[in-house]
This record gives C-alpha cells, sequence and structure tokens, in this order.
C-alpha cells in the first residue's frame, strides 16, 4: 500500500463536507460548523497538492517515454532528459510536502495560548528582561495578526516583572509559540552596572494552550478562593476595592492570582481561565509520561545553566542550543522578528517526525 493511497478518495470526502456545510441546520451549531469548516479547507489545501503531484508524476512518465524513444527525433529526446531532471525536484519536493501532511497532528496547534514569563535568576535584570521578552512576544503577535490581552502582572516598577501572564489569541498561534518554552538566558551589562561587567540572567517561559471546560473541568467545591486589594510596585494601591483574586485548586496545590482588572468578578474569570489551562497541561504531562516514560519539562527552575536558548547583547548574538541555531541579529530579533527562530525549530520537528516515517 502506497503512503499517499488515503489521499485518492479525497474528492469523495470533499463533496461530502460541502454537502454538511449546506446544511442549515448546522449553522445553529457553531462549534460543529467551525470544525466542519476547517477539515473542509485542510483537505482542500491536501487536494491542491495532491493534485500537484499527481501531474508531476504523469508528465515523468510521458517523459521518460519520450527521451528512450529512439524514434522520436534527437532534439525533442534531449529536451525530454534535460525537463526529467527538474520534474524530479518537483517530485520530491512534492513528496515531502504530502509526507510532512501526514504527520500526526498536535491537537492544540489551533489553540490560543497563555503564556507565562517569570524572572529567574538576576534579580532586577532578569526582571526587566522578563519584559523585554513579553514586549518581543507582542510584537511579534502584533505581525501575525494575533491579540495579546494581559491577565495577570507583577512589575518592579522599573520596566521589568517578576512575572507577566498574557492570552495570546488568533490563528495557530501554539503551532507557533509552543516551541519557546523553556528557559531563556540573557547576557548584557546592565543599566546599573558602573564597571562594565557582563551579567548572565535567565527568565522561564511558559507556553500553555487555552482550555475550554470540556477539556479541563473544574469542581467548584475544590477550589478555595481569596479576595484582597490589588497593589503595584512598592506596595502602592491600586484600587481601594477588594477586587484582586487568588484562587487555590484544593487538589494540586496549583495557586493562580489575578489583580490586573478593577472588577473583582473579570479577575475571578480570568484567574478560572489559566487555572483551567494549567490543568489541561498537567493532565497532558501526565499523559505523556505514561506514553513514553518520560516528563515532558515545560520550564526549568530558572537557573543559569538551564536553558534553551541564549541572548548575547554585546555580540549581538541569539544561540537556539536545541539545533544549534546562531543567528547575529538580536536586534530585529528581540524587536520581534521570530520568523528566522521559530521555522528552522519547526522544519527541525518536522524532520525528526519524518525520520520516523522512513
Amino acid at each position: 500500500m502506497s503512503l499517499f493511497d488515503k489521499f485518492t478518495n479525497i474528492d469523495e470526502k470533499i463533496s461530502v463536507l460541502e454537502g454538511r456545510l449546506s446544511d442549515p441546520s448546522l449553522v445553529n451549531n457553531q462549534k460543529e460548523y467551525q470544525k466542519v469548516v476547517y477539515e473542509h479547507t485542510h483537505l482542500s489545501r491536501i487536494n491542491a497538492v495532491y493534485g500537484k503531484y499527481c501531474s508531476v508524476l504523469t508528465e515523468l512518465e510521458e517523459n521518460r517515454l519520450l527521451a528512450y524513444d529512439e524514434s522520436e527525433d534527437a532534439e525533442l529526446r534531449e529536451m525530454a532528459r534535460a525537463e526529467l531532471a527538474e520534474l524530479e525536484i518537483q517530485r520530491a519536493s512534492l513528496e515531502r510536502d504530502l509526507k510532512i501532511i501526514l504527520l500526526p497532528k498536535d491537537p492544540n496547534d489551533e489553540r490560543n495560548i497563555f503564556l507565562e514569563i517569570r524572572a529567574g535568576t538576576g534579580g532586577d535584570e532578569a526582571a526587566l528582561f522578563a519584559g523585554d521578552l513579553f514586549r518581543m512576544y507582542s510584537r511579534f503577535a502584533e505581525s501575525q495578526g494575533w491579540h495579546v490581552e494581559v491577565v495577570s502582572s507583577n512589575p518592579i516598577g522599573i520596566g521589568g516583572f517578576k512575572e507577566i501572564i498574557s492570552l495570546i489569541s488568533g490563528d495557530k498561534v501554539y503551532s507557533k509559540l509552543k516551541y519557546e518554552r523553556g528557559v531563556h538566558r540573557v547576557q548584557r551589562v546592565p543599566e546599573t552596572e558602573t564597571q562594565g561587567r557582563i551579567h548572565t540572567s535567565a527568565v522561564t517561559v511558559a507556553v500553555l494552550p487555552e482550555a475550554d471546560e470540556v477539556d479541563a473541568h473544574i469542581d467548584m467545591n475544590e477550589l478555595k478562593f481569596d479576595v484582597f486589594r490589588s497593589s503595584g510596585p512598592g506596595g502602592q494601591s491600586v484600587n481601594t476595592t477588594d477586587s484582586a483574586v487568588r484562587i487555590t485548586h484544593l487538589p494540586t496545590g496549583m495557586v493562580v492570582t489575578c489583580q490586573d482588572e478593577k472588577s473583582q468578578h473579570k479577575n475571578k474569570a480570568k484567574a478560572l481561565t489559566v487555572l483551567r489551562a494549567r490543568l489541561l497541561d498537567k493532565a497532558e504531562q501526565e499523559h505523556h509520561d505514561r506514553i513514553s516514560e518520560q516528563r515532558r519539562i515545560q520550564v526549568g527552575s530558572g537557573d543559569r545553566s538551564e536553558r534553551i536558548r541564549t541572548y548575547n547583547f554585546p555580540q549581538g548574538r541569539m544561540t537556539d542550543h536545541r539545533i544549534n541555531l546562531t543567528l547575529y541579529k538580536l536586534d530585529a530579533i528581540i524587536n520581534g522578528k521570530l520568523e528566522d527562530v521559530i521555522y528552522p525549530l519547526i522544519a527541525e520537528d518536522q524532520a525528526a517526525q519524518l525520520k520516523e516515517l522512513e
């Protein structure tokens, strides 16, 4: 059985989906409607690539026959041979595209995310870099047409954050930012450093797919709610009402605090969405453990020795240690030009999965 045999009846599947999309009753079920729309779009894209692939195979066969047919004109046979090389390149490229389409899809790739950035080792300098990373991701999100909403933050008052949690929503957010989880190390001379010495600090980044109530049900009886007065850096009062909310999930001990909204109701709702995402992530990690017997680490301790990436400001260099990628364009990257970092990570992941198919 050919690897691509499952594409042979794709036209019929698309026709069935088109029939469902024309069913008036489906419009009343928005969740199911969006699911059918996504599947129809996905299969249509596959069909376009598969159609090109079949056309190239047909051209290859025709050119092979022509190239070695002694009854044909010599010049015509030479032209056919020349085209064979180009067609083989196209065939290989389209075949790889189809194999990538066949790779198992991460069920979270279409989801929005909660991006959690926390200062690790390095004191105020780590907190300042946490602010830099938040701005970097915010600018990248803007370039992608995504929306960024701060859910909770703990600013230090000089432009940085001990912790900042944001919800990033848009098209395939998780698929592009899931590789950002881990410890990010920065090497630079802090503004407060009078001797000009380079300091090394660390910031942890967690990327949690947004969960809905179906994915991660929360029993309200297992929650402890505390309300208190919101406060800014240095203990300065933000407002005069007890609007900040702290939720403790008693079975796991998870604690989520939200104080960015003036409304206690809104803070409670935001905190619940963050808690739901963390519970989903915990469940997925435990599932991964059972399958692979190896825990998937979300973030490290924030120690300088643990890192996925290093940002060296004196050299203008960024190095991703997982794929040995080094780029001397740190200014552009820190300003949100993350494409040259993210796409090689995606390609490396795809290459590793393709190797398993061989």
